[in-house]
């Protein structure tokens, strides 16, 4: 008796190394072109496309900003409810870049370029403009901290040269965010480590919450080069997560980006194309 079934499974699996095959070549051409500075005329194959269009367009995504500063609110006003009298004043600590400030067009203009990777040079000239907007939800809840007598420390780790720390604060000027002096901002020019501030913030005040886009605003442990060791000391810590640290969404970088590559910002080059290939596919159906 003839087995269809086998007949099938077999004519899909040619035809699907046939169509691997034929689509692998543009994108393989697309990556060369890429490093040499002109992917592939229109930039359709840009690694960036999905991540950059979900944070310019998804309602999703502003939908998960607002998720977490309604919990943020949510757990500030446990807190606040549970104050005992003469306790220490309380702060949260929040990163910037992506956090409370949105750089859509940044990424945007990446992908019109045809660059596929972050680039440093590009966001250095970008900073000084003042192009970020708020992220959803996030000026609200400063401004309700602040009207509940929580101080806000803010800290971000850039470095455009001297001017950095000015550029930083007038950002948060910009949007009128509450706490935007130089006691309340910090900007790390060497480093990406926050503990620094953690631990000085927490001498004098009672720390309420961490928000960040990154779990390295959360805890250093997460400075790590292993994607499953980083994934178990998330797993550690899940019952922090919603409680004492508030995470927002960011597919396009971060500390995530180091656990695959050993860098937070890998060069764009065919040998990195290949390592985030190999990362978007740790699991893979074999389409059989």
């Amino acid at each position: 008796m003839h087995d269809t079934t086998k007949t099938d499974r077999e004519r899909r699996r040619v035809l699907a190394c046939l169509l691997a095959g034929a689509a692998g070549m543009p994108i393989a051409n697309s990556a060369a072109g890429a490093a040499e500075g002109g992917p592939d005329g229109e930039g359709l194959h840009n690694a960036l496309l999905w991540a950059v269009a979900w944070k310019q367009t998804a309602a999703e995504y502003f939908a998960l900003c607002h998720q977490a500063y309604n919990l943020a609110r949510l757990r500030l006003d446990m807190i606040l409810n549970d104050r005992a009298a003469g306790a220490r004043p309380l702060a949260v600590i929040t990163d910037i870049d992506e956090t409370i400030l949105h750089a859509a067009n940044y990424w945007g203009y990446l992908v019109e370029q045809e660059r596929d990777f972050f680039d440093d040079a590009i966001w250095d000239e970008w900073i000084p403009r003042n192009l970020a907007t708020p992220v959803p939800g996030s000026l609200e809840f400063f401004n309700y901290c602040h009207r509940h007598g929580v101080e806000v420390f803010y800290v971000t780790n850039r470095n455009q040269g001297e001017q950095s720390f000015e550029y930083a604060l007038e950002q948060l000027k910009q949007f009128a965010y509450p706490f935007a002096d130089e006691e309340h901002l910090t900007v790390i020019r060497d480093s990406s480590d926050k503990s620094p501030l953690r631990r000085t913030v927490a001498e004098s005040h009672e720390i309420a919450l961490l928000i960040g886009d990154n779990l390295n605003d959360f805890k250093r442990d997460y400075y790590v080069t292993d994607i499953d060791e980083r994934r178990a000391l998330m797993e550690r810590d899940r019952a922090e997560f919603g409680d004492r640290f508030i995470l927002l969404p960011n597919p396009t970088d971060g500390h995530w980006v180091r656990a695959i590559f050993g860098d937070s910002e890998p060069q764009p080059s065919d040998a990195n194309r290949r390592v985030l290939k190999a990362a978007a596919t740790r699991s893979a159906w074999d389409g059989l």
